[in-house]
């Protein structure tokens, strides 16, 4: 076993290790749990987010050991390190990896439970409920913006991954399943808009995003939301493949 936590929070050591011995009757599910199992459980008077990954094949388990950084290791790393660039996520409590003779078992990974917030996913579901819907996809673009210039890619730059506070009359976003990001001395354009093909379809929102990144950038409306377009039509279609792949690989059993 390898447990590693911060050094504001080394108190919690022992509870962290108590709830993953037991975490399947532990805490309240957040989500289906169908891939990932996400639970939030009160330490302590403090509200914390247990991420469970699903467990891997046996030559996936091998490479996590030997070869590469588990998720949840990787997801603790990146929350420090977006932090130390006075970026937003989740307070980082700890990380917890279980191996055996052949590779990585279970891992886990803890941070803060952000309460009193809401997604960016609920605001592009649901416009109508955020009067100035149109700000916090501008604040939005920003800090993708802030990310790329930084050279950071956010892999997973999907609306369900940032959580969105308002403190003090200004919209906090924070990035959240960090476990896959890229990191580039220089971040090309083409690449960058590649890195929204996760975003939407929504063609109003699109283009509120292409009018914010052309006026922090300089690069033309025209040009990012061409590519964007580009980079989300492609994405829609390695889904679909995806789909009948699946649907084959069933039939074929």
């Amino acid at each position: 076993m390898n447990l590693i936590v911060a050094t504001d929070y080394a108190h919690y050591a022992a509870d962290v290790l108590r709830i993953i011995k037991n975490f399947q009757n532990e805490g309240n599910l957040i989500g289906p749990g169908t891939r990932n199992i996400v639970k939030w459980i009160i330490i302590n008077n403090m509200t914390l987010n247990f991420k469970s990954f699903k467990q891997h094949n046996i030559i996936n388990r091998h490479v996590y050991k030997f070869y590469r950084k588990s998720k949840a290791k990787r997801s603790f790393e990146y929350a420090n390190l977006l932090i130390s660039k006075n970026f937003y996520t989740p307070k980082p409590i700890a990380y917890v990896e279980f191996h055996d003779c052949i590779g990585l078992t279970n891992s886990y990974y803890i941070s803060e439970q952000l309460e009193d917030g809401f997604t960016l996913e609920d605001v592009f579901l649901n416009r109508s409920s955020f009067e100035d819907w149109q700000e916090i996809v501008k604040g939005y673009t920003l800090l993708i913006y802030q990310l790329h210039e930084q050279g950071i890619e956010f892999i997973d730059n999907s609306p369900g991954n940032f959580l969105i506070k308002k403190v003090d009359n200004e919209y906090r976003f924070f990035l959240v399943d960090l476990n896959r990001m890229n990191f580039h001395d220089r971040f090309e354009i083409p690449d960058r808009f590649k890195n929204f093909s996760r975003l939407t379809n929504d063609p109003e929102i699109l283009q509120i995003i292409c009018q914010e990144y052309s006026l922090l950038s300089g690069i033309s409306q025209e040009q990012c939301l061409e590519q964007i377009i580009k980079a989300t039509n492609r994405q829609k279609t390695k889904r679909k493949i995806k789909k009948v792949l699946k649907f084959y690989k069933y039939f074929l059993k």
